[in-house]
């Protein structure tokens, strides 16, 4: 069993995306970012339906840093609430995770 995440979020621009995901790297909250080309959006925002721009966001972190991971995303996010999912990987490449344990220490 593994303690190991794979977070989403999203980003409106890629500057900021890159900014935030060295950020995360240089204070181990992740051992890995990959930030996505930009996409199309539609969703709902207080009764109506918008549509935006974004990149999507997929960061490789343990459960030990998760907390941290969603202040620091909440803290620096420009949208009044951001887009932060958890999923536990529950299985992988053990040297692959193991790598992510010692990228997070």
């Amino acid at each position: 069993m593994s303690d190991h995440y794979l977070v989403i979020t999203s980003w409106p621009d890629l500057d900021g995306a890159r900014q935030q995901a060295q950020s995360w790297i240089e204070k181990k909250l992740a051992a890995s970012v990959n930030i996505l080309p930009q996409m199309d959006s539609i969703y709902r925002w207080k009764g109506e339906i918008r549509r935006g721009k974004e990149h999507k966001i997929f960061i490789k972190t343990r459960a030990a840093r998760i907390d941290a991971l969603q202040q620091e995303i909440r803290a620096a996010h420009p949208y009044a609430v951001a887009e932060i999912l958890h999923f536990k990987i529950d299985s992988g490449d053990p040297g692959y995770l193991e790598w992510i344990t010692q990228s997070t220490q």
